[in-house]
């Protein structure tokens, strides 16, 4: 057996392995653990180590805050993984990817987000444990906010300083995510600790989940009341064991309804700690900062699915099950204010209470904040290649449709992951095969020269990449949702009455309901 792969890092050396034809590093830290002193802390460099590190086995999972049993695994979170075709290879594009869920969980083990197919053509791929859930987005008076995001940053400085030994090339990174992850991809557009970190980005279903900083205080507060705790402080929290602070937040999450009356909009997302805008680590949302070109534009490849919300919908039960009355409560809740609920009765006058609820979710939670972005991208002089999914999940019988997540395993080429199996099927059909190289060309392209191979999204002509059976660039297939949503942002979540969509000309931010990723299963190696 040829001797396995090491590389030097500015840590010390690390030890992978070769795999299909690629070279794997795992669970290398990029930051020491956050616990003890260092919890709910910024992140610390990692220590380094003498001789050789074994970098063959994943780093343990973070706390999650899912309603899915998974054992406390160590304490060493913050770590990366690296898929490159040769460590000896010099200036290969890279991709870092952000595995985040609903900023609830974070697990770059998942099979899902195997780097074999994009090894292979060329891409060196990281993807990224960091802090998620109260670890990562409580609110704490004495600790610094959206510590998730600032792990995000440690982890691209260490791309910075480490990734040309691995073959990558520092000044061709593209960053990427799907949905919370796709979220942290915006937010890192426009926070200046982030700037020359990464060249490109890739964002699929962008949601607006953030929250004004007196809401936040608000329910930190509530969540540290549940706990027992004498204060919402990370001084208060720190003993308490993060696996049973995880599960705690699951079960404070599954009872946001009853606080409708008093946190608005946040209690139909499943996710009470979500990140803040907190004018520091992140000053604004970034619609406004890029329209009002208090961020620059880059190259972004983003898009959604056309029925981003049938994947909760089905999954939760709910399907088929919704009322004029969730329907009404839906379109005063989540649509444009003043007018969004009357206009989309009028966009739509042969929908029924389902329908309804569907479009509303749809827009408000990813597909508005994802088309809104590549328009804003385009105003601060970026160049934005937009995508609308619209090829149906065979699985299930195709009651899924084009859902929220089924991109991914297809752009990833993991169309035999737990995930790809549970949306497209144990045998993938020739159809999916080929709409899945179509879609990872266009990945690879992108992240290789900044063009995804088709038009540019502008203001005007809008045009979308629909991704199909026969993929067409055609004018954004979402025009009447886009005219409701012309001129408004989603608003941070605020109190309501404080809570309602702004115009563009207030503060603006948005809304999501999160996918919960799936725990890695089995590892799939050779």
């Amino acid at each position: 057996m040829s001797e396995q792969p090491k590389v030097r890092t500015t840590e010390g050396v690390v030890q992978g392995r070769r795999r299909q034809g690629h070279s794997v590093f795992r669970g290398i830290p990029y930051a020491q653990p956050p616990v003890g002193a260092l919890r709910f802390a910024a992140p610390a460099p990692p220590h380094r180590w003498e001789g050789t590190r074994q970098a063959v086995e994943f780093g343990p999972v973070v706390p999650l805050s899912l309603p899915i049993d998974v054992p406390p695994q160590g304490t060493d979170w913050l770590t990366l993984n690296v898929g490159t075709p040769d460590p000896g290879a010099a200036g290969l594009p890279v991709l870092v990817w952000i595995p985040v869920g609903g900023y609830l969980s974070a697990a770059s083990s998942d099979p899902m987000y195997d780097p074999a197919a994009l090894a292979g053509a060329g891409v060196v791929v990281v993807t990224v444990n960091c802090r998620v859930g109260a670890e990562g987005f409580a609110f704490l008076d004495d600790a610094p906010p959206n510590r998730g995001f600032l792990d995000q940053i440690a982890a691209l400085e260490w791309v910075q300083r480490n990734i040309a030994a691995f073959g990558g090339d520092p000044g061709r990174v593209t960053v990427g995510g799907v949905s919370a992850g796709a979220g942290s991809v915006a937010a890192l557009l426009t926070m200046k600790s982030a700037r020359g970190l990464f060249r490109r980005a890739i964002a699929h279903s962008v949601p607006g989940l953030h929250s004004t900083p007196a809401l936040a205080r608000e329910v930190t507060a509530a969540f540290a009341d549940r706990l027992g705790a004498a204060a919402p402080t990370a001084e208060a929290l720190r003993d308490i064991d993060p696996w049973h602070l995880a599960a705690e937040l699951t079960s404070f999450n599954a009872g946001l309804h009853a606080h409708r009356e008093s946190w608005g909009r946040l209690t139909e997302t499943g996710t009470a700690l979500c990140p803040v805008v907190d004018g520091e680590v992140l000053p604004e949302t970034p619609w406004p900062a890029l329209t009002g070109a208090r961020a620059s534009g880059t190259e972004l490849l983003i898009g959604h699915a056309r029925d981003e919300f049938r994947y909760f919908s089905v999954m939760s039960g709910r399907y088929g099950t919704f009322t004029e009355e969730d329907a009404r409560a839906v379109l005063d809740l989540l649509a444009p204010q003043p007018d969004g609920a009357r206009a989309y009765r009028a966009a739509f006058p042969q929908a029924g209470p389902e329908e309804l609820v569907e479009t509303v979710y749809s827009d408000a939670l990813f597909r508005m904040p994802s088309q809104k972005l590549a328009e804003a991208n385009a105003a601060a002089g970026g160049t934005s290649y937009l995508f609308e999914l619209c090829w149906t999940a065979p699985a299930l019988g195709g009651i899924l449709g084009a859902c929220h997540s089924l991109d991914v395993p297809l752009a990833f080429g993991t169309l035999d992951s737990p995930v790809g199996t549970q949306l497209i099927g144990e045998e993938p059909t020739p159809e999916a095969v080929a709409l899945s190289r179509e879609l990872q060309e266009a990945w690879v392209r992108f992240i290789t020269t900044g063009d995804a191979g088709w038009s540019a999204h502008r203001p005007g002509g809008h045009l979308t990449r629909v991704l199909d059976a026969e993929s067409k660039t055609l004018p954004y297939p979402e025009q009447a949702s886009r005219q409701i949503w012309e001129g408004h942002f989603p608003a941070p979540f605020g109190h309501p009455g404080g809570a309602a969509v702004r115009s563009m000309a207030h503060r603006a931010g948005g809304s999501q309901v999160a996918r919960p990723d799936a725990e890695a299963q089995a590892r799939q190696d050779e």
